[in-house]
């Protein structure tokens, strides 16, 4: 996919560095790694609601350029 999809932090371990964001709509969860996420902070909160592509990473959906 290349199309940009909104979603919602599920869970996001800051010492590890990875989560996993619900796309609107969706139940099931993508993973999400610190690498991946825009800005200087390179952070996201639980609930919080951010902006990705997804795509298929390693055997798994993962969620790209996430913009909070």
């Amino acid at each position: 996919m290349s199309e940009r999809c909104e979603g919602i932090v599920q869970y996001f371990d800051r010492d590890k560095g990875y989560g996993f964001v619900v796309p609107m709509g969706q139940s099931d969860a993508i993973y999400v790694r610190r690498e991946d996420i825009e800005g200087e902070t390179r952070t996201l909160s639980e609930g919080q609601q951010v902006s990705f592509v997804i795509e298929l990473g390693r055997g798994r959906f993962e969620a790209r350029a996430v913009r909070p």
